[in-house]
């Protein structure tokens, strides 16, 4: 299955001070450096060995690299020398510049720089070639390991590295990142906001220049001063214009960071000005404002001083907004906290988070264009309760995020289309049907399905009920997704999985002999003639008297029912236990049959003999059984072909499993207290009766 399991109980999140040591030892950073001090030696990351296999997972290094560790490629490495800056970080031969442009963004805070990169490290006293990093993952913190072996050619840095070649916090901030990951090829290709979520556990929103609000460079320099991430980029209209260079000196389809916003007084008008970093560390805008352009001659050198203007080709440089607007298309921008940036007002906001999975077969629904499937999709109810305040709405943001995507790479994994619908649903308690979502049309959407790794975006609604419908665009796709909700006021989210309730139907008890109906009799008869005089059916003559009938049946055509399953049927009805089903036990099982036919014959739409297996929902609680997405899921994985198809053989063990669990769990459960006991012989006897 192209997606990794996690236990979907909740779990309360980790923050960075808490951060969860995520080693295979099972030992904290603190316990590793102590003991390799203790027995004299130099840590080794057997978690992320030294060779090829955390390079690359497709190919072979086209250079013979050599893993050093600092002290073996300078005499007097330093982790971070003079404090950490955007010139500490330069990119190497690996297409990570949008990582590259989230790192030069964490220079511009301390406090959120040395939440990742923990400061008491160094290569001085208590070293032992271990280092550590925190990064935030699905909603939890976790504290990454490493050694301080990086991969060299000819005795210098081949990827990420700082201008001053002593200087190594930055080298190893991008090994640690890439063992999260899975190895360096991973991170091959990528969205800043990305990293800058990891670094953070903020927010993104994401605005297009084309179509940017009147107030954009107030929206931005307050993210700045609040200590938010931005990064900006050009649109690329086909993969062949990836990083190719514009007469203006720009890069298309490459991650810059914005690294400040300003005016300055030039010719008595009042000019808005924006600072952009290429984390290439070269190759920079050569227009009006760029480094060595007229219009500096016409500022005050004082100015220009305050402004850290400098004609260094450093890869950073200022630019007039206007023009930013014109030559950039986008700028993603990673909230701390979702504090709004279109007024002055400050919020603390509330959030709530919800785990989840679309798991084909099930609950792998795709967006609205498959209505047939659409209504499968896990389905979290929001409920907003409060309006904001001095407001008649309640402001949220609804983030999105698909899960180890990048880690999944290696085997052949990508990024999934994903994105959300809301629809209103005032006291909705159950699972919306597909005749809800044929009729009703979505009350608000993400803005687009696209394969990013979030899609969020903030919304105005009334206070009320509304269902969240998140899905990948196609059907049959799988992902572990983690839905965070940020909301000003408190808001209450949960997954409308349907309570297990079981409600299976009494069938009629058959009449005695002497009161037996004309038909009744002729049943009776019939049973003889197969069983014989003993009265009572085998496996064998039960397969053979169910599979004339079912040859039988009009306008659908079932494939024979197996001898397993036959057995399967004795193991429900046999309550005398000889292995045998005698004519009372035949004739209640007959009316089941009958009932269980009828039902598979309405979910088996095209008449093809098969039901699928997104239909299996309805189907199960038209026999009785009401059941949650985890007891579905396994269901479709026992039970369903691979085109998620199940045949009436299969459907009927499938009741016949769910009836006979069920039966069991009653009489074991005496109290009537939802829960049993058993030990383990106990146990193993009802799994072979089951």
């Amino acid at each position: 299955m192209p997606y990794i399991y996690e236990d979907p109980r909740h779990k309360e999140p980790s923050f960075p001070n808490t951060a969860k040591s995520i080693h295979s030892s099972g030992k904290t950073y603190e316990e590793l450096r102590q003991e390799c001090i203790r027995k004299g030696v130099l840590f080794e990351d057997e978690d992320f060995p030294a060779n090829d296999s955390s390079l690359f997972f497709s190919q072979k290094p086209n250079i013979p690299f050599v893993w050093k560790r600092p002290k073996e490629i300078v005499k007097d490495p330093e982790f971070i020398s003079g404090g950490a800056t955007r010139t500490d970080v330069c990119q190497g031969d690996l297409g990570d510049c949008w990582l590259l442009a989230a790192i030069a963004s964490l220079t511009l805070s301390e406090k959120i720089l040395h939440r990742v990169v923990p400061p008491d490290q160094s290569f001085g006293v208590g070293y032992s070639g271990i280092f550590h990093f925190q990064f935030w993952q699905h909603n939890e913190w976790i504290d990454v390991v490493i050694d301080d072996r990086l991969p060299t050619f000819k005795n210098r840095l081949v990827f990420l590295h700082s201008a001053d070649l002593n200087e190594f916090w930055s080298a190893l901030l991008e090994k640690a990142y890439a063992k999260t990951n899975g190895s360096y090829e991973a991170l091959k290709g990528g969205s800043t906001i990305e990293a800058m979520e990891d670094f953070t556990g903020g927010v993104s929103e994401a605005y297009e220049n084309k179509s940017a609000p009147k107030n954009y460079f107030e929206i931005m320099d307050k993210a700045l001063k609040r200590g938010s991430m931005l990064g900006c980029s050009i649109d690329i209209t086909s993969s062949a214009e990836t990083e190719a260079k514009t007469p203006q000196g720009l890069v298309k389809g490459h991650a810059y960071s914005i690294t400040g916003l300003d005016t300055v007084k030039y010719r008595g008008q009042t000019v808005q000005l924006i600072r952009v970093r290429n984390p290439w560390g070269q190759v920079e805008w050569n227009g009006p404002w760029s480094d060595d352009s007229s219009e500096w001659n016409s500022i005050d050198q004082a100015e220009r001083k305050r402004l850290c203007q400098t004609s260094l080709d450093d890869g950073e440089f200022w630019m007039n907004f206007e023009d930013f607007k014109r030559y950039f298309d986008k700028v993603e921008i990673c909230n701390l906290t979702p504090d709004a940036l279109d007024d002055d007002t400050e919020h603390k906001w509330e959030v709530t988070v919800h785990q989840g999975s679309w798991v084909r077969g099930s609950t792998a629904g795709g967006c609205r264009n498959f209505l047939d499937t659409f209504w499968t999709n896990p389905q979290i109810k929001l409920s907003l309760k409060e309006k904001d305040d001095g407001q008649n709405d309640c402001t949220f943001i609804a983030a999105l995020l698909q899960k180890n995507r990048r880690k999944l790479k290696k085997i052949g994994a990508d990024l999934l289309t994903i994105g959300y619908a809301i629809y209103q649903c005032p006291g909705t308690e159950s699972q919306l049907t597909k005749d809800f979502f044929k009729f009703n049309p979505s009350k608000a959407r993400s803005k687009t399905y696209i394969n990013l790794r979030e899609v969020s975006q903030r919304f105005k609604l009334p206070p009320g009920d509304y269902m969240i419908v998140p899905t990948t665009f196609e059907p049959h796709q799988e992902a572990d997704f983690c839905l965070r909700v940020f909301s000003e006021k408190k808001a209450d989210i949960k997954e409308i999985d349907g309570d297990i309730n079981v409600d299976i139907p009494d069938p009629p008890q058959p009449n005695p002999p002497h009161q037996e109906t004309e038909e009744e009799k002729q049943f009776r008869s019939l049973f003889k003639q197969i069983s014989g005089d003993d009265m009572e059916v085998s496996p064998q003559e039960l397969q053979f008297v169910l599979n004339s009938v079912l040859s039988r049946t009009k306008n659908i055509k079932f494939k024979e029912l197996s001898l397993l399953s036959c057995h399967n049927i004795i193991s429900l009805m046999d309550a005398s236990g000889n292995g045998t089903l005698g004519f009372d036990e035949f004739k209640i099982f007959w009316d089941k049959l009958k009932s269980w036919i009828g039902i598979f014959m309405q979910y088996d739409l095209d008449k093809s003999g098969t039901m699928s297996s997104y239909e299996l929902r309805l189907a199960l609680k038209s026999a009785g059984f009401q059941l949650n997405n985890i007891i579905l899921q396994l269901i479709v994985l026992r039970y369903t072909d691979d085109q998620f198809q199940i045949e009436f053989d299969d459907f009927l063990n499938c009741l016949i499993r769910l009836e006979n669990a069920c039966k069991v769990f009653k009489a074991l459960d005496k109290g009537k207290t939802d829960t049993v006991n058993v030990n383990q012989i106990e146990f193993i006897t009802l799994a072979m009766n089951i």
